[in-house]
């Protein structure tokens, strides 16, 4: 039985329901959604060419030009790309930027080529508004709980456990510190408000056991970016009187922590990418020397110049040893004399209502009580 066109956003995003996008690679790069795969009609320069020619010369002339530029062998490519792509995702469905000419051309290339399959109507301009407007809403009336504490805590190992919980930092592939870069960069802006705004929807759309409400979306303690990443003004401002958990943890727990997640972890990431150990090692210098270069202002000239130099040999006897523990005096250091004070500043700007205080297994055992409920 044949599927038809579907209008259904909130299903789409709720299901992750598999997308082939139609547009041209710089469309797919500025803004896309995360379940969608790039599979264009036009790449970028056909684009622009067809393009230029519906502007002079009107649409009729734009679709002979495009059909000109398919040629039977690059025709039969992206036929054979999308059909792949079809077979592959029976219960997926196909888009263009408005549902018009570029995802209707496709849908008829397909069924020329005995497959049916659907479109999207209004297409990624549609599911785009459809996303806007859903994050505006629950980013306003979603009840947040917001996980505080200081740099090092383990904040994020919490968020991962927590039930009902928004990783807003993995959404912007960033650790949100000044050490916080992550190897494959960055989503661009309109990919994280649209990965942002499916995981709220998600959030919004899942029933708790007590008394089937809505539980409280536990987010990690933020400032305005994450990296390059603006949360939405709408929910940083609900964050910043939302209440609160405070997590706590010893200071030699956080330097184990900081030095695990910022040379060992990091050091393996990079391993990832590169094809030898001297190139992952190089990247972590670079990384880390990097790192510290951008709060040298911070730290003053004076400071930044010795936890340069500390740095430096700790990277010396990582890379003879394999030894990673000469980072702790540099993470030492910058956790109490750097990131803690500028965190108790920051405290104390706040006010809103902390609910629990504890390490993380006490606050785990405490987000799954009734007792949670009594502040919403």
């Amino acid at each position: 039985m044949d599927r038809g066109d579907i209008q259904d956003y909130r299903q789409l995003f709720l299901s992750d329901t598999p997308l082939m996008d139609v547009r041209a690679p710089i469309e797919f790069s500025k803004g896309a959604f995360p379940m969608a795969i790039n599979l264009p009609v036009l790449n970028d320069g056909e684009r622009e060419l067809v393009g230029t020619c519906y502007k002079e010369k009107g649409q009729d002339a734009a679709i002979a030009l495009g059909h000109t530029l398919l040629t039977d062998d690059i025709k039969a490519q992206r036929v054979k790309a999308w059909s792949d792509f079809a077979k592959a995702n029976p219960e997926g469905y196909l888009y263009c930027f408005r549902g018009g000419l570029r995802s209707r051309s496709t849908q008829q290339a397909l069924k020329d080529a005995g497959v049916n399959y659907p479109l999207v109507l209004g297409g990624y301009k549609a599911m785009r508004r459809f996303l806007i407007d859903e994050l505006e809403v629950n980013a306003a009336t979603l009840p947040y709980c917001v996980v505080a504490g200081p740099t090092g805590s383990g904040k994020t190992e919490l968020i991962l456990e927590l039930d009902g919980a928004v990783d807003l930092e993995g959404l912007a592939n960033h650790r949100g510190s000044s050490f916080g870069m992550l190897p494959g960069g960055q989503p661009s802006q309109i990919d994280f408000e649209n990965r942002l705004s499916i995981a709220l929807l998600r959030h919004r759309e899942a029933k708790t056991s007590i008394a089937s409400v809505i539980a409280p979306v536990f987010v990690e303690d933020e400032g305005r970016l994450i990296g390059r990443s603006a949360l939405p003004e709408t929910l940083k401002t609900r964050m910043s009187v939302s209440p609160a958990v405070i997590l706590e943890a010893t200071i030699e727990s956080r330097v184990d922590r900081g030095v695990k997640d910022y040379a060992e972890n990091m050091y393996d990431r990079f391993q990832v990418i590169y094809d030898t150990k001297e190139q992952a090692f190089d990247a972590l210098e670079e990384h880390l020397k990097g790192s510290l270069s951008r709060i040298k202002r911070r730290l003053g000239g004076e400071r930044h110049a010795r936890l340069d130099g500390v740095l430096a040999e700790a990277l010396r006897e990582h890379k003879q040893t394999g030894s990673v523990q000469a980072y702790r005096e540099l993470v030492s250091e910058l956790l109490l004399e750097y990131y803690d004070p500028m965190y108790e500043y920051q405290d104390k700007q706040k006010q809103r209502p902390v609910l629990f205080k504890g390490d993380h297994n006490m606050i785990l055992e405490w987000s799954r009580s009734e007792v949670v409920y009594e502040a919403y």
